[in-house]
C-alpha cells in the first residue's frame, strides 16, 4: 500500500476529525504551483498573477514550476502523482483535463480520478490570427486562400486536444478547409513558428496574440466567443462572419492529486475565490485579456464533465482521431 492510500485510509477511517489537524499543520514550508506551459504562456501569466496574494494569505511562498510538453500531460501527469499533501497543485488550461482523455490514447494519468478540482480562475476567447504575408484580410480571404491551397498550409496549437487545436479543427469542419497541425509547447512558441514561416494560422489567447497583432506582425481575423469582447470591439466573433454558433473558449484551473485532505482544497478554495474577485487580480485578468471567473470546487468538476461531453462531440463531427 502506498503512501497515497495509507493517506485516504486515515481520511475515511477518521472523518472529519483528520480534516482539522491537517488544516492546522499545512502550510508549513512554500508550495509548489506547477503550469505544465512555458514561461509566458497564458496559463503562466495568470499563475503569477494569483501566486502573490495567494502566497500572503497562506503565509508561504508559491513557487512556479513549469514543466512543458505533451500538450501540458507531462506536467499534468507529475502533479497527478505527486503526494497529496497539499504542497503540489496544479495551474493548467482545459486540454490536459477535458480533452487529452479525447485524444490520446495511453494518457499517463485520469484526470477525474487522480486530481481534485479547487476552482476555476479565468476565461478568455481565442483569436484566430494569420500571417499577414498570407494576404487575408478577412476570415472569408483566409477560407478562401486555404482552399486554393488546399493542404499546402499549416497551423500552430499548443498540442493535440488544446483549445486551439479544436477549435481549429472545428473550424476546418465547418469551412470545408484542408490545414496541417503542427503542436509546439506553448502560444509564444507558435507566434515564432508563424513569425517565421514555419505556420501560416493558428487560434490563440489575445494575451499572447494582440501584441503582435498591433505591431503589425500578425493579422487577426476574428474571436471564438459568440459575442463581442469589450476588450477586443475591433474583432468580430467567428460566429458573426458566417460561422453561427461557433464557440471555443479558453478556460484556466487549480487542482491538486486526488485524496488532498479535504479541509486544505476548501482553504484553498476559499482563499482562491476571494483573491480572483479583488480588484487587484481582475484588473491584471483584464489586462492579458481574461475574465475573472470564480468557482467552487464541485462546479469546476461540473464544467470538466460538461467540456468533456462538449468537446467529445465536436471531436466526433470534426473527425479528429486519437494520437
Amino acid at each position: 500500500m502506498d503512501r497515497r492510500q495509507v493517506l485516504q485510509g486515515l481520511a475515511a477511517g477518521l472523518g472529519v476529525a483528520v480534516a482539522p489537524a491537517w488544516a492546522q499543520a499545512w502550510p508549513a514550508r512554500p508550495i509548489k504551483l506547477v503550469v505544465p506551459f512555458p514561461g509566458g504562456s497564458s496559463p503562466d501569466i495568470i499563475a503569477r498573477a494569483i501566486a502573490e496574494p495567494l502566497a500572503q494569505a497562506l503565509g508561504q511562498a508559491i513557487v512556479i514550476d513549469n514543466r512543458p510538453g505533451a500538450g501540458g500531460n507531462i506536467g499534468t501527469a507529475a502533479v497527478a502523482k505527486a503526494e497529496p499533501d497539499g504542497y503540489t497543485l496544479l495551474f493548467t488550461i482545459q486540454g490536459p483535463l477535458v480533452t487529452a482523455p479525447l485524444l490520446t490514447r495511453k494518457l499517463p494519468y485520469d484526470p477525474v480520478k487522480e486530481l481534485q478540482p479547487i476552482g476555476l480562475v479565468a476565461t478568455s476567447p481565442n483569436v484566430l490570427v494569420v500571417d499577414p504575408k498570407l494576404g487575408a484580410s478577412t476570415l472569408a480571404d483566409f477560407v478562401r486562400i486555404a482552399r486554393e491551397k488546399k493542404g499546402q498550409l499549416n497551423y500552430g496549437s499548443v498540442g493535440n486536444g488544446s483549445a486551439a487545436h479544436l477549435a481549429m479543427e472545428s473550424f476546418k469542419s465547418r469551412a470545408g478547409i484542408d490545414l496541417t497541425h503542427v503542436p509546439y509547447q506553448g502560444f509564444p512558441q507558435v507566434v515564432n513558428a508563424i513569425l517565421a514561416g514555419q505556420v501560416q494560422a493558428g487560434f490563440m489567447v489575445p494575451a499572447i496574440a494582440m501584441g503582435q497583432v498591433r505591431a503589425g506582425k500578425l493579422k487577426a481575423l476574428g474571436v471564438t466567443s459568440l459575442g463581442r469582447v469589450g476588450a477586443l470591439p475591433e474583432l468580430a466573433p467567428l460566429a458573426e462572419q458566417g460561422f453561427a454558433g461557433f464557440e471555443a473558449v479558453s478556460w484556466q484551473a487549480m487542482l491538486a492529486p486526488a485524496g488532498t485532505p479535504a479541509a486544505i482544497v476548501q482553504r484553498l478554495s476559499t482563499e482562491l475565490v476571494r483573491i480572483i474577485r479583488s480588484d487587484e487580480v481582475r484588473s491584471k485578468m483584464l489586462n492579458q485579456y481574461f475574465s475573472a471567473a470564480a468557482t467552487t470546487p464541485e462546479g469546476l468538476a461540473a464544467l470538466m464533465k460538461s467540456e468533456t461531453r462538449r468537446w467529445g462531440d465536436l471531436i466526433k463531427a470534426a473527425g479528429v482521431q486519437p494520437e
